[in-house]
């Protein structure tokens, strides 16, 4: 039994729900005394040569991480920045303290460096644009500084990693859940408590086309209140194209209207994935959701070809890498990724100056 389906036993009893309610205060107090040791200086931040900025949040999963550390990495390359990534490569094979990376012209089993680091390697692909992979942040972004000349370093999932200085802290906040329950972890979703909120440069809206505008307007409002003055930008997580990973041919997003399709997704929030499919006008005929991160197996990808009935398989890019060695000879029907990217809707300006404004080592 994995852990989303075990706390959600726990949830189903006075008892669970006591243990679960226990285990979030000793939790809470962790959090708060790691930050008080950084604050009071107790444990040092480090600092690199070059500007920071982390792209992060205070929940587990499902805001959409990813496509909002592409969107700053293609924003500062286009403004003539030389820009890297720092990941800590969630599941990677390497060994820990190696720095794996990830760049132009090399080829790495994503098993080596994590699904996600990967990704994002992929879709930005041509940019020059190195990927730095390792638990140890400081290590990797030092070493993006000497080898790469890297003057500007993107923290990928990087809000709670507090040993390495940073000067803007991008966090996002889905609309659809904003604050994980209210509570810390185990019984909530809340990686801090709320208050921390209040290090944030800009805060994000993530998935705000899919909640109402009065829902929309209380979450703002929410915001404001916990940090009064912060900028504050919605945006939305829109398909951009699809990609045959047979032919590695990129095609148009109505290659499949009208069409009925069968979803793979083993995300935070699979039901972001799949509005996205419907919004390109095709039927759901079968949902296969896993757990997020979740490492396919021949056995299961069998099961998915034994009962599609033919129909094309429509997975996310994330998923995708995470397909076992054989998934050619496992699926023998088409399989496409739909290639996602964040839309700002609401304050495109402030990212950009803000990120200017980083890049040039100034601040608002």
């Amino acid at each position: 039994m994995n852990w989303s389906k075990r706390r959600k036993k726990l949830q189903g009893s006075a008892g669970g729900r006591a243990l679960l309610g226990a285990a979030s205060l000793a939790y809470g107090a962790g959090v708060l005394l790691r930050r008080g040791l950084y604050a009071a200086g107790a444990l040092p931040r480090k600092r690199v040569g070059a500007r920071v900025v982390c792209v992060g949040n205070l929940t587990v999963g499902g805001t959409g991480k990813t496509p909002a550390v592409l969107l700053a990495a293609e924003t500062l390359r286009k403004h003539g920045h030389e820009v890297a990534v720092l990941s800590r490569g969630y599941g990677r094979r390497a060994p820990r303290q190696e720095v794996s990376v990830l760049l132009d012209g090399r080829h790495m089993d994503w098993r080596e460096c994590g699904d996600e680091p990967w990704m994002i390697q992929q879709s930005l692909r041509g940019q020059g644009i190195p990927i730095l992979v390792c638990p140890d942040r400081v290590k990797a972004g030092e070493l993006a500084v000497e080898v790469y000349g890297s003057r500007v370093l993107i923290l990928d999932d990087g809000f709670q990693h507090l040993r390495l200085h940073r000067d803007l802290d991008i966090v996002l906040i889905s609309a659809r859940n904003p604050f994980g329950g209210r509570r810390l972890l185990p019984l909530g979703d809340l990686r801090e408590p709320l208050s921390a909120l209040r290090r944030a440069g800009i805060v994000v809206i993530t998935h705000a086309d899919r909640v109402t505008s009065g829902e929309l307007t209380r979450l703002r409002e929410e915001i404001e209140r916990l940090h009064p003055g912060v900028q504050v930008v919605e945006s939305a997580h829109k398909a951009d194209h699809l990609l045959d990973v047979k032919t590695e041919e990129k095609l148009p997003l109505t290659r499949l209207k009208g069409q009925a399709v069968v979803s793979l997704s083993g995300i935070g929030d699979p039901l972001s994935f799949e509005a996205q499919l419907e919004a390109l006008g095709v039927t759901i005929a079968q949902r296969w959701r896993y757990p997020d991160h979740h490492p396919y197996t021949s056995r299961e990808l069998k099961s998915v070809e034994d009962l599609r009935g033919g129909l094309p398989l429509v997975t996310t890019h994330k998923d995708f890498v995470r397909l076992p060695g054989d998934w050619r000879e496992r699926l023998a029907g088409e399989v496409f990724v739909v290639g996602i990217k964040l839309e700002l809707l609401k304050g495109r300006n402030a990212w950009i100056d803000a990120l200017e404004h980083l890049a040039k080592g100034r601040r608002k």
